[in-house]
């Protein structure tokens, strides 16, 4: 009875998968970089993804279905900055139309619990957007004086503590 629900939430898991994997590599690359503030964007946005895919797993097993933990794309090996709020930009927007076109579909079959993961998951994924778009203006904006002052920061911390702040 709830086999495309199902369905939809076993390509949603997909995808927030590839996001986890993709917003991890870029965490471990800007991290690397000393720009602390894109970095731990990255993490908590990859943070909000699994816990996503945890509540999609929920739904699924509670239907009765099979949860499918594959991952939705590989991950690309982006080096700069702008490329990668660009790529992150890109992806929750494409997230947050499909989730809208998945809770109509939801809805359409009579599964107005799932129609209302999908909702509430279109509200983070274009959050995630927002903050995205914004370091990508700020980035445009300012241009390297931007990064540059991440990494100032990050310096002050390790003087003033010996050590890098988590």
């Amino acid at each position: 009875m709830y086999d495309k629900s199902i369905e939809l939430l076993n390509k949603a898991i997909a995808d927030e998968l590839h996001a986890v994997h993709q917003y991890m590599y870029f965490h471990f690359l800007l991290d690397d970089m000393g720009y602390d503030l894109l970095a731990g964007l990255f993490k908590r946005t990859a943070i909000d993804e699994m816990i996503h895919v945890e509540k999609l797993a929920e739904r699924i097993l509670f239907l009765k279905g099979e949860v499918e933990m594959k991952v939705g794309g590989e991950v690309e090996k982006i080096k700069d900055v702008a490329k990668m709020l660009e790529k992150a930009a890109g992806m929750e927007k494409e997230s947050a139309r499909e989730y809208n076109i998945w809770a109509n579909e939801s809805s359409a079959n009579a599964d107005a619990i799932t129609k209302q993961i999908f909702e509430s998951l279109v509200a983070d994924e274009e959050r995630h957007f927002d903050q995205y778009d914004t370091e990508a203006d700020n980035l445009n904006k300012f241009g390297d004086r931007y990064l540059a002052l991440q990494s100032i920061e990050r310096s002050k911390n390790i003087s003033a503590t010996g050590r890098p702040l988590d």
